[in-house]
């Protein structure tokens, strides 16, 4: 990849509607430059792309990356979750979304979701390039561009017939597989001071971060990844008491404030270790059920005996993100349009 090519993913700007900021590919741990090395001869290509990684890996912002390194950058960016389109409306909804991408790139997450009346009108159309509306008598061109994304292993399910092998091979002319966070560790800082600055607002510049903190960043093995890292950021640049931010604005699980453990501050009155301990348990609390059912709240709630709103509160209180845990145990279907 050459430098012209380094900077032009490097930089983010906006897209064709003017509307989203494109998030830079920000990274030189090896395991994510081997990944990203793929993306030039993609963007020059007009074959499907589909990208693999865990959730909050970054899998949409790779996808923006191909598109406004191609020529269509211009044209249309389309995101859909699969998980949304459902078996009755699929063919009006498929047809709506191919005439919003126009000559575009269409970008399916969460492909693995589609169901199998879903993964036979998809093929047609990726094979074909053509599709039948259901307000149509004739077979419409479709010149989009396909993108598809799975936090899924797909050939498992290639084997167990869940998932069309014909389908699979036409989205994966390019395969590129995203590292999760905790194997590009030396990209942990760089990321966190960049989402520092992304969220820092009108307030002039970012907040610095002390050295335990820099220290429990790359200690911590970030199961919601990137996606995880930025929320960390958010919250930590709002519930800190100083110019700098250290350890206890972090909010990581499984540490306590000042990254010691109750019995490490003796000193300490007891209603503030109490606090502690309590606040410790119900972060860890919070982790397991949101992993256990796949991010979805519902589902959660009702495991931990509460009423949906009081965990909603709970979850805005320590500001987790449901979406983190998506493709964990079960799954909330995402009505979307956000990152992967």
């Amino acid at each position: 990849m050459n430098s012209e090519t380094r900077s032009a993913i490097a930089n983010g700007n906006a897209d064709s509607s003017g509307t989203h900021s494109i998030e830079p590919l920000i990274g030189a741990a090896p395991a994510f430059l081997r990944a990203i090395a793929q993306l030039p001869a993609a963007a020059r290509s007009d074959a499907a792309v589909l990208i693999t990684g865990e959730t909050g890996t970054g899998k949409e912002t790779v996808a923006r990356a191909i598109h406004r390194l191609s020529d269509r950058a211009p044209l249309p960016f389309v995101a859909v979750s699969c998980g949304s389109l459902t078996d009755a409306p699929l063919e009006d909804e498929l047809s709506r979304l191919l005439a919003q991408a126009g000559k575009g790139t269409l970008f399916l997450d969460e492909v693995e979701a589609l169901p199998e009346r879903g993964q036979m009108t998809l093929l047609r159309v990726v094979q074909d390039r053509s599709f039948h509306g259901p307000d149509s008598s004739a077979e419409q061109h479709v010149p989009a561009r396909f993108v598809a994304a799975t936090s899924a292993d797909l050939w498992p399910r290639v084997q167990a017939g869940t998932f069309r092998p014909d389908l699979y091979y036409r989205l994966c002319v390019f395969s590129i597989a995203l590292p999760s966070l905790r194997e590009r560790k030396d990209d942990v800082l760089p990321l966190a001071l960049h989402f520092l600055g992304k969220h820092a607002g009108g307030n002039g510049a970012a907040p610095m971060l002390t050295q335990a903190a820099r220290t429990a960043l790359g200690a911590f093995d970030w199961p919601g990844n990137v996606r995880e890292l930025e929320n960390a950021m958010i919250r930590a640049a709002r519930v800190r008491r100083a110019d700098v931010i250290d350890v206890e604005d972090l909010g990581l699980p499984g540490r306590s404030e000042g990254g010691a453990t109750p019995a490490d501050g003796p000193r300490r009155s007891f209603k503030a270790l109490k606090r502690q301990a309590v606040e410790a348990f119900e972060r860890e609390y919070l982790t397991r059920i949101l992993r256990e059912h796949g991010g979805n709240v519902t589902h959660a709630a009702r495991s931990a005996a509460k009423d949906r709103r009081d965990l909603g509160r709970l979850l805005k209180k320590y500001a987790i993100d449901p979406r983190v845990f998506a493709g964990h145990g079960g799954r909330e279907v995402s009505q979307r349009g956000g990152a992967s």
